[in-house]
């Protein structure tokens, strides 16, 4: 686990392991709410956080956020399709006369 929560109470101390910041952020929240003393948060960097230094693993809000309508979008224009000839269905057929078997005279009755 990359994030190591530890508190200390009247029944001793606790280490317990978190994966993201948020967790261990909220697990130390928790640990303080519960009436835990000495409460610290050590990072995979190996630095130690007290308790009153937790507001560093918040994650940071964005100063400049824009309007919905003045974000751009990440999707790449769509090229333009290829224009179809349309085709008459009145008009002759273009194509040359294919070879037809000949079966012979016909007999008539």
């Amino acid at each position: 686990m990359p994030y190591l929560v530890t508190g200390t109470n009247e029944y001793g101390s606790a280490n317990l392991g978190r994966g993201t910041a948020i967790g261990a952020l909220r697990l130390a929240r928790k640990l303080l709410r519960e009436g835990c003393m000495d409460v610290r948060v050590c990072t995979p960097r190996g630095r130690v956080l007290q308790s009153d230094e937790l507001n560093e693993l918040a994650p940071q809000q964005e100063t400049d956020a824009m309007a919905k309508g003045q974000q751009r979008g990440n999707r790449e224009t769509k090229k333009p399709k290829k224009e179809k000839t349309k085709v008459i269905a009145a008009a002759p057929s273009r194509k040359d006369a294919a070879w037809q078997p000949d079966f012979g005279p016909a007999k008539k009755k």
